[in-house]
């Protein structure tokens, strides 16, 4: 573990704290509330934050291992995106919150066992987007899906 590696993760960590915190609070009400900006209920979108850790975090590990990344056309991913609210649209706060505490304990120590070779090497995870180092991916990528979601929750949820 190196120094950017350890930061990332702190970075990260603090990002799912505070997702936590916003998703404990959450009213059941709240929870069944449509967001504007994805079109689906505030527990659904926290379950996406859950598991995109573990996506994430897997196509980081692949970058830092020298795999091209995905590639994946824009498309298919809205098309992952409508399939996972349609199949977790039940979802509970407390299976959302033991799945979003899981996913990002593991998140966090992949990045804590990247090297900064690892966090340099590049890999296009969006057909037609540039090439992302690991570190970029998991500094913005990785962070920001969970500032992004977070915000649309709290948007629609006042949390």
């Amino acid at each position: 573990m190196g120094a950017r590696a350890e930061a990332l993760a702190k970075k990260f960590e603090a990002k799912a704290q505070e997702a936590t915190a916003v998703i404990e609070r959450l009213s059941d009400t709240d929870w069944k509330k449509v967001t504007s900006a994805e079109k689906w209920s505030v527990g659904v979108t926290a379950h996406h934050i859950a598991m995109g850790h573990q996506g994430l975090g897997g196509i980081i590990k692949a970058i830092a291992d020298g795999k091209p990344g995905p590639a994946r056309p824009m498309d298919a991913l809205h098309a992952m995106n409508a399939k996972h609210a349609q199949e977790h649209a039940s979802c509970t706060k407390a299976e959302t919150l033991a799945l979003h505490t899981k996913n990002a304990a593991a998140t966090a120590a992949l990045l804590r066992g990247l090297g900064d070779v690892d966090l340099d090497r590049t890999g296009v995870v969006l057909q037609g987007m540039p090439a992302l180092s690991a570190e970029q991916l998991a500094g913005g990528l990785l962070c920001g899906h969970v500032d992004e979601h977070l915000g649309s929750i709290r948007a629609t949820a006042g949390a």
